[in-house]
């Protein structure tokens, strides 16, 4: 791939709608941690840096919106180092903390919060290199 730098580097780079682009930038940098790579007009867009991945807020217009409440559309999995504190700190930013810290058999801990906009996320702590077999999956890359 090349290198551009006016887009993340991220091979996939979720868009998300926001009714106030600047609000949620503000919220994501101090609930989730990430921070903003490029800002795009005032209240239009914002590349966010998420580790090494990325996220694009965009603002409502045309087909363009936010989650309406009661739909599920969507949750965007992110990999962090501690989940339980992770999760403490988006609590106490205002995530509404949908599932808590749970160790998992494929050797993960995962939490599942919502953000103002009712935008899904998971955030996942690999706690063991365990093989997709070991608890019912199947690998059908062998490069992995």
């Amino acid at each position: 791939m090349r290198r551009n730098r006016s887009i993340p580097s991220a091979p996939v780079v979720p868009v998300l709608i926001y009714p106030d682009v600047r609000a949620a930038v503000s919220w994501l940098t101090d609930a989730f941690g990430f921070s903003e790579r490029v800002r795009i007009g005032e209240d239009h867009r914002s590349q966010m840096r998420v580790g090494n991945g990325a996220v694009i807020i965009g603002d409502v217009r045309d087909q363009r919106r936010a989650p309406r409440p009661g739909e599920v559309t969507h949750s965007v999995m992110v990999r962090v180092g501690d989940a339980a504190a992770h999760c403490e700190r988006a609590r106490r930013h205002g995530a509404r903390i949908l599932t808590e810290p749970t160790d998992f058999p494929y050797g993960e801990r995962q939490y599942e919060a919502e953000d103002p906009a009712g935008h899904r996320w998971t955030f996942s702590e690999t706690l063991d290199d365990v093989h997709p077999e070991a608890w019912g999956g199947e690998l059908l890359d062998r490069g992995q």
